[in-house]
């Protein structure tokens, strides 16, 4: 074991009667008594270096070696012994006492008529003196310094209505003079009900949202289930044909398939949209319940106009489902196509596309978009002028690649 330490691990300081415990770290007798005081409750130690635990608290080893029993003798003036660790210090996300000196305990209440934060010894006078009869004490807040006016450095008690702001007393003398003033605590209860209503339409958004989601899914359900028994079908009546029908069976597969993921992309984008805006609403709700609740008026007042004002500004569109978007309608032109035969079998494509083409699945009802939509509808919702194929080139020239959601083009292989 090697005794080369000179600092208390806990206190930091020189250490002054040393103890060491069985894992071999060595510590002041006062700092590892307070340590383990603390831990009694539970029944388990630990060491406060290496972290090992004890069943039981063990017992000390004093050291009593020469390089130690030097060190006293050699130091002069004899210091003071550590202070005893204390662990209910204020730190960096605790709020602290106002009126320790020095390093500071953590508060425990906030007075909102002293404006000030105390520790548990310091809050003792607000119990026993008539004096704080009438304060009125809640949970540490740290955010005082909103709690005061900034020109006359007194505590915000009014709200002015006229000028939409909290105010002191010594605000309504002058620079508020003859307006339209009630209590922060008036104003709070009034603006308590607005902020229901407003959750109650936060409420009715998300409701809304996820019975789009559920339209959506059903719908994206159905599509699938239609393409894939158009398939079946199709190529069971493809299997019918002569063989010089074959290469109209493929542009049937891949135009069911193309416009389905085509579709689908649309689909996906919206719900990843959809799924965005759910969970934005479910946080502001979630940060008007938390608002609903707080003790500080003030701080109820200056955060609830900037939430009601972003939930005003926004206009979230709306998603429109086609439930009778289907593939049946290929399914009826492959069957007249069995019956025509070649010679009509590229009109009888020609006439499938432009079927699917102008049927709608899912679109983005958005009353500012609209005029832009019908300027430049996306290609998946519009058929391009053609002129009507009379042999093969002109149908693979009539042939063009789907575009996703976003735009972009998706390749295939004729």
């Amino acid at each position: 074991m090697s005794f080369e330490q000179d600092a208390c691990f806990l206190c930091k300081e020189d250490l002054r009667d040393p103890v060491s415990i069985p894992c071999g770290h060595i510590f002041c007798s006062i700092c590892l008594k307070t340590y383990w005081d603390h831990a009694d409750h539970t029944g388990s130690y630990l060491c406060p270096q290496c972290k090992v635990n004890y069943n039981k608290r063990p017992t000390p080893r004093r050291i009593g070696g020469s390089r130690y029993g030097t060190l006293n003798r050699n130091s002069e003036p004899f210091p003071p012994p550590p202070p005893s660790p204390d662990y209910n210090y204020a730190g960096p996300q605790d709020v602290g006492c106002d009126i320790c000196i020095g390093k500071k305990h953590k508060a425990i209440k906030t007075c909102l008529m002293c404006l000030a934060s105390y520790c548990e010894k310091h809050l003792k006078p607000h119990f026993e003196s008539a004096t704080f009869k009438r304060h009125k004490l809640v949970d540490e807040i740290g955010h005082l310094d909103r709690q005061i006016c900034p020109q006359h450095q007194k505590g915000l008690e009014l709200f002015c209505r006229t000028d939409q702001m909290c105010i002191c007393v010594l605000c309504t003398v002058k620079e508020h003079k003859g307006h339209d003033m009630v209590s922060a605590e008036q104003e709070r209860a009034e603006e308590q009900q607005r902020l229901g209503a407003t959750q109650a339409e936060i409420q009715e958004k998300i409701h809304d949202r996820l019975k789009q989601m559920e339209e959506l899914k059903q719908a994206v359900d159905s599509l699938k289930n239609s393409a894939q028994r158009a398939l079946q079908e199709c190529e069971k009546m493809f299997g019918d044909m002569m063989r010089s029908i074959e290469r109209m069976q493929q542009e049937m597969a891949k135009l069911i398939s193309t416009n389905k993921r085509a579709a689908l992309s649309n689909a996906e984008g919206h719900m990843e949209r959809l799924n965005h805006e759910i969970a934005d609403l479910k946080r502001r709700d979630s940060e008007i319940t938390q608002l609903s609740r707080t003790e500080d008026h003030i701080h109820f007042i200056q955060t609830y106009h900037m939430l009601i004002a972003q939930n005003e500004a926004e206009e979230l569109p709306s998603v429109t489902v086609n439930p009778y978007f289907s593939f049946g309608p290929v399914t009826k032109a492959v069957s007249e196509m069995k019956q025509h035969m070649n010679e009509f079998s590229n009109d009888e494509l020609v006439k499938v596309a432009k079927t699917v083409n102008k049927m709608t699945f899912c679109e983005l009802d958005d009353a500012k978009k609209k005029q832009s939509i019908k300027a430049e509808e996306a290609p998946m919702y519009k058929s391009m002028p053609v002129r009507e194929p009379q042999y093969r080139d002109d149908f693979l020239r009539y042939h063009r690649p789907a575009r996703n959601s976003r735009g972009y083009q998706v390749s295939h292989q004729l």
